[in-house]
């Protein structure tokens, strides 16, 4: 005779959540999952690092969620699936957590006031000030994931395989060094890559200025240059026409002065036709060559020899005339484009094909340089300064404000500035055909995301700026002599150890039949960070010359893009086991430029082909009143009072239901959430309910 547990019609299904996990955890149920499916069909998962800087949110459940449902899926096909969670240790995140801690801002307080040593230890130290809340609410939500064999960034063996991988790329001629402009945060002091700049654009007024070039030789002659940037005036040594654009010298009755600008443009600076009359008027190519003065003496090499000699002003054959610019358009100001080589990738290019030189005002911490004043100013209050001047000067036609979308940084939410620097790069464009190719192997959920906002960023995908002028992260393996003409990469500790014999750094020993390197002034195990490699020099096996490591720390964006290899500690440790690529991936769509991204290129560099088989695309949760989920607004309820009131399967069942896993914006609501407790689960529960009752007194038995 059968005989079913009594149920209780008044079940708290929280509660019956939380004796489940009890159970679960008493009886290693998840790791018997994974345990008792030895010698089965390996399905093989990747786990993207979260950071531990922040408690996590409904995003994270989502992605978690979905994490949770494919695995347990397969381990009910009798597939075996592993499931390690990673932890993203490093950069700028808990850097900027650690200024605030030790009350510093920026590079000069981070090397002068404490130190890269203490700094950097005290990342380490307050790294995984979170991590106890990610396993509280990782383990309420009933997803099943290893987090006690981790996998952290900021461990040497994962370090050690990135290491592998930059060499990697190294041999095959993909990674170079270049000085090229990039969008620039003046505030952490480092680059970004073309895809972080995509995810922080903000709304920003700025000031916009049309400014008078007085030409060479002529009293009342002046060119028009309109810049949304007067910050960049100090630094022009070039003005740009177009080559077919027609132009016109205007005489403006009022001040009795000349002016050259596009035609079509005229109307946007004299409404009345009686203010001026128009002298001549040419094709662009005419103006090629006219030279014209300067508008501040800062780099002038009569006024500032000091400058000149010392701080890079680089003089040009064409410095300070008008050339041909390839971007030049009467859609806006006044057809001529005002260069300043330094800062902008087209003012760059121009700069360097016509040969009008260099000069450099902002220093690596944002404020202006090699002045003759106002020297140590922030770059966007030297904006007022800059405007300013040239306006008591009487150089300015016109000056207004306009709103637009402007690149933030996405950590520190600070404006950012487009600065040439010497960075390391990623060759993409080498590769771009076959990630391309390699993107139509991966099955994309949902599907338009292949060709449509994934696939479109790859077909254009630029050259990626890997290097960080920071502190906290994985040292570029890269060692240089002073001017650069020896240069050795390295790809592993044995590596280094080697190259540093003849200054006895590094030693090695066996322990347990395990090989261990140690420091051999302090007798400590290495550690890879930059504040213990930027003291190891290495001998050049080519030359015999001392060197010495590159400053500059990799984006942790390649440490992500490098975690199917480097999780594991490949190639150096489980070779054997290591499978690639991964059967299934899945985050939020913003990884379309982000963790998508830079597995497909890593993936493609190292073995050409695509990192995942299939991927399953999420979209962002919202607020309910459709904004941003925001703490300090208070705008959605704390996820664990949510897990508390109606538990975890109805918060899962709601997201999963919803458009969200369609990569579509997604409004959180609590009332939703309710309503699957009223709707799914409970007509379930009082089914059951109903089952076991009458089951029992009629002595069902089942056949």
């Amino acid at each position: 005779m059968a005989q079913f547990e009594k149920v209780n019609p008044k079940q708290s299904f929280p509660e019956m959540e939380e004796a489940m996990l009890a159970f679960w955890k008493e009886n290693k149920t998840f790791e018997k999952s994974v345990e008792n499916r030895e010698g089965a069909e390996e399905f093989n998962f990747y786990d993207g690092p979260p950071f531990a800087t922040g408690t996590p949110h409904y995003g994270h459940i989502l992605a978690g969620t979905i994490k949770d449902v494919i695995p347990r899926y397969q381990t009910m096909n009798g597939k075996q699936v592993h499931r390690k969670f990673g932890w993203d240790c490093h950069g700028l995140p808990i850097e900027n957590i650690v200024e605030k801690k030790l009350e510093i801002s920026g590079k000069d307080d981070i090397e002068q006031k404490v130190g890269v040593h203490k700094f950097n230890e005290t990342c380490r130290e307050n790294v995984f000030t979170y991590a106890h809340e990610w396993e509280k609410t990782v383990n309420r939500m009933g997803r099943w994931v290893d987090m006690e064999n981790d996998y952290k960034t900021m461990d040497v063996d994962f370090m050690q395989s990135v290491w592998w991988v930059y060499s990697e790329l190294y041999k095959k001629g993909l990674v170079y060094e270049g000085y090229r402009v990039v969008p620039y945060c003046p505030r952490c002091s480092t680059p970004l890559s073309n895809f972080e700049v995509n995810q922080g654009y903000k709304d920003k007024q700025d000031k916009t200025t049309t400014v008078k070039f007085k030409v060479k030789g002529n009293e009342s002659k002046y060119i028009l240059a309109w810049t949304t940037t007067p910050w960049t005036l100090v630094a022009n040594l070039g003005l740009a026409v177009g080559e077919d654009i027609d132009y016109v010298e205007l005489l403006d009755h009022k001040t009795e002065e000349t002016y050259v600008l596009a035609r079509d443009l005229v109307k946007n600076y004299f409404k009345n036709e009686d203010d001026y009359v128009i002298m001549r008027e040419y094709k662009g190519s005419c103006l090629k060559g006219i030279k014209y003065e300067p508008l501040f003496a800062d780099f002038d090499p009569e006024v500032n020899p000091e400058v000149y000699e010392t701080q890079g002003f680089k003089k040009g054959k064409n410095t300070h005339s008008v050339v041909i610019g390839h971007h030049v358009t009467t859609e806006s100001g006044t057809g001529i484009v005002h260069i300043a080589p330094a800062y902008g990738e087209d003012d760059y290019q121009i700069g360097k094909d016509q040969n009008l030189g260099f000069v450099i005002h902002i220093a690596d911490n944002g404020n202006t340089q090699n002045l003759l004043e106002h020297n140590g100013v922030q770059v966007f209050e030297y904006n007022e300064i800059a405007l300013q001047d040239v306006k008591q000067r009487g150089l300015t036609l016109q000056i207004n404000t306009y709103d637009h979308s402007y690149p933030h940084c996405w950590r520190c939410d600070s404006p950012l500035i487009y600065r040439a620097i010497s960075a390391w790069y990623v060759n993409v464009e080498k590769i771009k055909d076959k990630m391309v190719d390699n993107n139509q192997e991966i099955n994309w959920t949902p599907n338009e995301i292949k060709d449509g906002r994934f696939g479109k960023w790859v077909a254009n995908a630029k050259d990626w700026n890997i290097s960080r002028n920071r502190y906290w992260g994985s040292a570029i393996p890269v060692w240089q002599n002073e001017d650069k003409t020896a240069e050795l990469c390295i790809g592993s500790i044995e590596e280094m150890y080697q190259y540093n014999k003849p200054y006895g750094q590094i030693e090695k020993k066996e322990e347990n039949g395990e090989i261990k390197y140690f420091y051999t002034d302090t007798n400590k195990e290495v550690d890879i960070h930059k504040h213990f490699v930027d003291e190891i020099f290495l001998e050049c096996p080519k030359t015999g010359q001392k060197l010495k490591r590159v400053p500059e720390v990799l984006d942790c964006w390649f440490e992500s893009g490098s975690m199917p290899y480097a999780s594991k500690g490949y190639p150096f440790k489980q070779e054997d086991s290591f499978k690639f690529p991964a059967d299934f991936i899945a985050e939020g769509l913003d990884q379309t430029r982000g963790w998508f991204y830079t597995l497909l290129i890593l993936g493609t560099a190292l073995f050409d082909k695509a990192p995942m088989k299939n991927v399953i695309v999420n979209g962002i949760v919202l607020a309910e009143d459709g904004h941003k989920m925001s703490k300090s607004k208070q705008n959605y309820p704390d996820p664990k009072i949510v897990f508390d009131k109606y538990g975890a399967d109805a918060m899962r069942f709601y997201l999963m239901n919803s458009p969200v896993v369609e990569a579509q914006d997604f409004r959180f609501s609590e009332t939703g959430v309710e309503e699957v407790v009223k709707k799914v689960i409970l007509p379930l529960w009082n089914t059951y309910y109903f089952f076991t009752t009458y089951a029992n007194i009629d002595n069902f038995e089942p056949k």
